[in-house]
């Protein structure tokens, strides 16, 4: 926030704003709001107070734009945004209640020390970024970012402020409208078109990089306007052109970040970021900790100057005659500023396209001349494709006579599920014909609630889950008394619980009542099977018979054991015995009765132990089945000690 104390709002200071909030003291003015330090008698709590300059509260555009910053900010649950507490109006004031952060601006702190060096301005510039990519994820262009916006608390904490510009990604301004923003920061594409997305932020935060590294802005003029046309006509110098000994990877960096064509720069904030962390573990401490032999050392800009300052900057309209395809190139630098764009530029040279003809028409405004360039061949404009669902916008491409080049899914809080969220080019740009457009469409909030699908059939609350935007998982199953058989019992995790899109979602079904299952082991076929079929259970014969201790015909085993839990409907399957398996019997005559009861089990016979009447003897004197013969396996042997 800009730091000019010339205060429209002094009666404010002092008063009670809303019933509420006490104001305490003036902290800043900037171009549409003055900020106080106020006091919330309500919860007794020091906050930062937002009021919209009266000039502005009575136009709806501005309003609106004051009130979607608070609802966009309040989204925005990040450690480096400053929070959002409340939105409201007084008469006259329109305010918004911000956590207030004790500290200084970036703008502050380059004012006093000049050029930083690399890892401090690395240290400001990462938490910025990440601030930056929470709003571009969350589908929000900041398009003010300037070292005024850049709060660094006491306890050393850094938070991005000052989203009262903030859009939706991919949304666009009328060519014919006015620029608002701060000229030293604005990006090629913004002040040619109107238009931001997440790499006007990303261009915005280059320029800064540059700033913190050099203390100075790459391009100056006496009017905006001639800051303007070096933005649309000169690259970034390399900072190290600036601050000799600089890394060639910060020169990299910043080339990077500020290309003049979006398309050169990294896609968002979230991107840029990966950038600088790559590039800081590239360097080594000798490099990030170089003192800059340059710094500025005077503060500059003391006052204040109106390039740092939110302006509406108007854009010229096209003459009459003059059609929308009309593109706005400022007057030419004086000699110093072509000088200084001599620089060299460590970047890949970005093309601005062929001009076939040219009018031009001098045009008086606030921000200088202009001149009229109108671009010939066969054009059309990208249909509106925002908010439109993935099969309606590629209708709608296909009618414009276009075609879509590729379509990415992201997480989006603002457009639902399976709608177009943004697209490139955007809606309204100009494409020759038979060009492509690549949507992105959204793939709804990253976070979702589980819904509650429980007592619906499994199928249904598959589908229910797929339309919330998770994927139906793993299905187990349980025996239930009070949810019928085929529907959910209950998911993991469970309803109401906030769990990232697209997740896995387990499922568990009923089995159905549960049911006592009768040991039917020993019985004939058809009285296994009736007593099964009395308790509601289905009947399967086992193809093959087994041996068992059971005999010929009879039951040997079922799949369900006796007295297992089981649900009506289920199926127990039933295997038949064949009869014992017949096995030799070994000799175990003149055995002690320990060896003799050791070999017979071995062979899976029981033994019994017939000792005569006083026999003390431990030599096994007979056996019921004579040593060689057989006898069906798990029967008993009987084996009789000596007697007296």
């Amino acid at each position: 926030m800009d730091t000019t104390l010339d205060d429209p709002h002094a009666p404010l200071v002092g008063q009670l704003l809303d019933g509420r909030y006490r104001v305490d003291a003036l902290i800043a003015v900037g171009g549409m709001a003055t900020v106080y330090r106020a006091v919330d008698t309500r919860l007794d709590r020091v906050l930062a107070l937002k009021v919209m300059h009266p000039t502005l509260a009575v136009d709806a555009t501005f309003v609106e734009r004051f009130i979607r910053e608070a609802k966009s900010v309040a989204r925005l649950d990040h450690p480096n945004v400053v929070g959002m507490f409340d939105q409201g109006a007084d008469g006259a004031y329109v305010y918004l209640a911000m956590e207030y952060v004790a500290g200084c601006t970036l703008r502050d702190v380059l004012r006093e020390r000049g050029a930083l060096r690399p890892r401090a301005a690395l240290d400001i510039l990462e938490p910025v970024l990440a601030a930056l990519g929470a709003a571009h994820r969350a589908g929000f262009v900041h398009r003010d970012m300037k070292p005024e916006n850049v709060l660094i608390g006491d306890d050393g904490r850094v938070k991005v402020a000052d989203f009262g510009l903030v859009r939706a990604v991919d949304t666009e301004t009328s060519s014919t409208g006015a620029i608002l923003g701060t000229v030293s920061y604005l990006a090629p594409e913004q002040i040619e078109l109107g238009t931001a997305d997440t790499r006007a932020d990303v261009y915005a935060c280059g320029v800064v990089l540059y700033e913190m590294l050099t203390g100075a802005k790459p391009h100056s003029g006496e009017t905006p306007a001639q800051v303007l046309y070096q933005h649309l006509n000169a690259g970034v110098p390399a900072p190290s052109a600036v601050v000799p000994g600089l890394a060639a990877g910060l020169d990299e960096l910043v080339a990077s970040a500020t290309a003049r064509s979006p398309e050169g720069r990294p896609f968002d904030a979230v991107a840029l970021l990966g950038q600088v962390r790559e590039t800081r573990a590239a360097l080594s401490d000798a490099q990030l900790d170089a003192v800059p032999p340059q710094a500025l050392t005077e503060p500059a800009d003391a006052a204040g100057s109106s390039e740092d300052r939110t302006n509406v900057i108007p854009r010229p309209l096209p003459p009459a005659g003059v059609g929308r395809t009309a593109r706005l190139v400022l007057p030419p630098p004086g000699p110093a500023e072509e000088e200084r764009g001599r620089a060299p530029v460590r970047r890949r040279r970005v093309g601005r396209g062929l001009i076939a003809s040219v009018v031009a028409v001098l045009l008086v405004l606030g921000v200088g001349a202009g001149v009229w360039y109108i671009n010939s061949g066969q054009f059309t404009r990208v249909p509106s494709l925002l908010g439109q669902t993935e099969k309606a916008a590629k209708s709608r491409i296909s009618a414009a006579g276009l075609d879509v080049e590729k379509t990415d899914r992201k997480y989006s809080d603002t457009y639902e599920r399976g709608t177009v969220m943004s697209s490139d080019p955007g809606s309204g740009a100009r494409i020759r014909d038979n060009g492509k457009v690549a949507l992105v469409v959204s793939r709804g909030p990253e976070v979702v609630r589980v819904p509650d699908v429980s007592g619906e059939p499994l199928a249904k609350a598959r589908r229910d889950l797929t339309k919330a935007g998770l994927a139906p998982g793993m299905v187990t199953r349980e025996l239930s008394d009070g949810v019928p058989r085929g529907s959910v019992i209950r998911t993991a995790p469970g309803s109401g619980t906030e769990r990232h899109a697209d997740s896995a979602v387990a499922l568990v079904v009923s089995k159905g009542a549960p049911v006592d299952v009768p040991d039917v082991t020993g019985k004939s076929v058809q009285d296994a099977t009736a007593a099964l079929e009395d308790r509601n259970l289905k009947v399967a014969i086992a193809p093959e018979r087994i041996n068992s201790p059971e005999d010929a015909g009879r039951i040997a085993r079922q799949s369900l054991t006796g007295g297992a839990g089981a649900a009506e409907g289920d199926t127990v399957t039933l295997t038949v015995s064949k009869g014992p398996r017949m096995i030799d019997v070994p000799d175990v005559t003149g055995d002690s009765v320990d060896d003799a009861k050791s070999a017979l089990t071995a062979k899976g016979f029981k033994v019994h132990v017939d000792r005569p009447f006083l026999s003390f003897s431990d030599t096994v004197a007979s056996q019921s089945v004579d040593g060689g013969g057989q006898a069906p396996e798990g029967s008993t042997i009987t084996i009789k000690t000596k007697g007296l």
